[in-house]
């Protein structure tokens, strides 16, 4: 069955490892039939929530922004594919920025039903994801109708480039020709 993915690539650094790992599910989901829109946050212009609950009345942010224009097409998404550096271990400010401005979803007849976390570090091991995945749990169990799918964590890789030829590359691609 096709789905209506959404891939939100929120590393502020072109190139990055964690938009390379966006770009490989993306692959993998286009050449298994999937529609894929994968919007990176360079360049967009998100606010913070001043957290007035308009939104959950009007369904829409009173703030108009970048970030009220994603919401609305996680929205109609099927499956939505956050992509993110570990910072501290913990997810990207964009990227929780970004949650925070997805209130308006809450309320509303979201069609998304999978979420996927995609995430990068300089630091190997395997608890560096931990913060940012525990974040990311407390958006979804928001959602009744929705579950975290997968997640892919990379570690190891600081600088530009030091992903490619990585392992995870080819397991993100499988993930989104599986999604």
């Amino acid at each position: 069955m096709k789905k209506k993915i959404l891939i939100l690539s929120t590393s502020l650094r072109k190139n990055s490892n964690s938009d390379c790992l966006a770009e490989a599910f993306a692959k993998g989901a286009r050449n298994a039939g999937h529609e894929v829109e994968k919007i990176s946050f360079i360049d967009k212009e998100i606010h913070f929530c001043k957290g007035c609950l308009a939104c959950q009345k009007t369904m829409r942010c009173v703030m108009h922004d970048d970030a009220d224009a994603i919401a609305k097409k996680m929205l109609t998404a099927d499956v939505i594919v956050f992509a993110t550096p570990i910072y501290y271990y913990e997810m990207s400010g964009q990227m929780k920025t970004m949650l925070d401005r997805a209130n308006p979803l809450f309320p509303a007849d979201y069609s998304f039903r999978e979420i996927y976390l995609l995430a990068t570090a300089a630091d190997a091991d395997a608890h560096a994801v931990d913060g940012a995945l525990k974040g990311l749990e407390g958006w979804v169990a928001c959602f009744s109708r929705a579950r975290l799918a997968k997640t892919l964590f990379c570690g190891g890789v600081t600088d530009i480039g030091d992903i490619q030829g990585n392992a995870a590359l080819r397991q993100a691609e499988d993930m989104g020709r599986l999604a």
